[in-house]
């Protein structure tokens, strides 16, 4: 993604298409934002790397009618840029809403997104992403696997 004012900025975007494409339903896209990334969480034994990979591991994601029906809320962000302003580190809450005819609206799961950050010619992108669930509730309307 092409930087718009500040580094700062720029990161926060990234962070924040996730949720959207997310939640959109558009999981080739959430894959593409880890072309050149690893993506990692507590319970894969080794970290994902690339587009391919990373869209393989939201295969098991429930679409009704393309979309998840969830909304990732994004809290407590925080981000700082290395002073050569080449790489970035940034730590966030999500919190992921979900509301089905037969699932009133709920938290579905809690956790923190630790995330690295690398700037090149094109602008900022995700160099990696650690997912950590802290607070997991009703997922079988989300996750084929839950």
């Amino acid at each position: 993604m092409r930087a718009v004012g500040s580094d700062e900025q720029a990161i926060t975007v990234l962070i924040h298409a996730y949720a959207e494409r997310l939640d959109a339903g558009d999981l080739d896209g959430v894959a593409a934002l880890f072309a050149d990334a690893t993506w990692r969480t507590p319970a894969r034994a080794t970290p994902l790397r690339g587009q391919r990979a990373v869209r393989a591991a939201y295969d098991g994601v429930i679409l009704y009618d393309g979309r998840p029906d969830t909304k990732h809320v994004i809290t407590n962000l925080t981000v700082a840029v290395s002073p050569d302003r080449a790489t970035a580190t940034a730590r966030s809450y999500f919190t992921v809403m979900q509301a089905r005819p037969d699932l009133p609206l709920q938290a579905i799961i809690c956790g923190r997104y630790h995330d690295a950050f690398a700037r090149d010619a094109g602008g900022w992108r995700f160099a990696d992403r650690l997912i950590l669930s802290d607070l997991v509730g009703d997922l079988s309307r989300h996750l084929r696997r839950a």
